[in-house]
C-alpha cells in the first residue's frame, strides 16, 4: 500500500487548484455503552493516530490534491455532533492541530441507543458536500449493534450511500483468560458489520481489542484507506493516475 502511495507521488505532474483526493468522514461511536474513560481513549486515539508519522506521509502523499477530513460523534437518532469540520490537510501543522482539537474536545451528553443507521445516513449527507473528491469514504467506528432506527441492511439502496465506501472500526475486547467468551463476541461484532454496515470498493473492518487499542487499529484503518486507490475510481482521476494503478 505505501508503495502505490509512493508511485503515485513521483508521477504526479500537478491537478487544477483545489484538486481533493479523498473526502473522508469519520464517524465515532458515543452511545451509552461507551464511558467517559473509553470517550477519551477513542478521541485521544484518533488524535495520536493523525500525529503518526506514517500516517501523516500517507495523508500529505499528494500535496496537490488533498485529503479532506471530517469528524463527528453519533449515538442516537438526534445525536450527532460535528467536532471538526470539513479540512483540507495540506500539513503536518494541519495534522497537529486536528489532533489538538480532538484531544481538547468535552464530551457532551447524548442520547444512550445507537443507530447505526443513521450515523451513516448523517455520514453521507456531509460527504454529499465534497461531490469533486474522486473518493468518498465514510468511517465508522462501533463497539456494539444498532438498536434504534432504520436498520442498516435496509439501507442498501439508499440514493444518499450511493458512490460512498463505508468502512468500520469494530472495538472488541481482548481475552483476560481461557475460556473468555469476548472474543467470540468480538467476531460476532465483526462479522454484523461486515455484512450489515460496510459497503463499496475495498470496503473492509478493521479491530481494535479494546479502546486501549484504539490508536493502533485506527492508525491501521487510515493507512489502508489513504494508502489505496479502487480502480473502479479510476474514471474520476487524472490520465496518469490511472496509468500508475494500471
Amino acid at each position: 500500500m505505501r508503495v502505490l502511495v509512493a508511485l503515485l507521488a513521483v508521477i504526479w505532474t500537478g491537478t487544477a487548484q483545489g484538486a481533493c483526493r479523498q473526502a473522508l468522514a469519520l464517524g465515532l461511536d458515543v452511545s451509552g455503552s461507551v464511558d467517559m474513560r473509553e470517550y477519551r481513549l477513542q478521541l485521544d486515539g484518533l488524535a495520536g493516530a493523525l500525529l503518526r508519522a506514517d500516517v501523516q506521509d500517507a495523508f500529505l502523499a499528494l500535496p496537490d490534491a488533498p485529503v479532506h477530513l471530517l469528524v463527528y460523534e453519533w449515538s442516537g437518532l438526534g445525536s450527532q455532533r460535528v467536532l471538526l469540520a470539513w479540512t483540507p490537510v495540506t500539513s503536518r501543522d494541519d495534522l497537529a492541530r486536528i489532533a489538538g482539537t480532538l484531544a481538547t474536545t468535552p464530551r457532551v451528553a447524548a442520547e444512550p441507543p445507537t443507530a447505526i443507521g443513521q450515523a451513516m445516513l448523517a455520514g453521507a449527507r456531509r460527504l454529499a458536500e465534497r461531490p469533486d473528491c474522486w473518493r468518498r469514504t465514510l468511517d465508522l467506528t462501533g463497539d456494539g449493534k444498532s438498536n434504534t432506527g432504520p436498520r442498516p441492511r435496509d439501507l442498501k439502496h439508499h440514493p444518499l450511500l450511493s458512490g460512498i465506501t463505508i468502512n468500520a472500526l469494530v472495538i472488541g475486547s481482548a481475552p483476560l483468560a481461557i475460556g473468555d467468551r469476548r472474543p467470540a463476541e468480538t467476531a460476532d461484532l465483526w462479522a454484523y458489520f461486515r455484512i450489515e454496515v460496510i459497503r463499496g470498493p475495498q470496503a473492509f473492518v478493521e479491530v481494535a481489542q479494546g479502546f486501549e487499542d484504539f490508536e493502533n487499529a485506527m492508525a491501521r484503518k487510515l493507512l489502508k484507506e489513504l494508502s489505496s486507490l479502487a480502480v473502479s475510481e479510476a474514471p474520476r482521476m487524472p490520465l496518469h493516475v490511472r496509468i500508475a494503478q494500471d
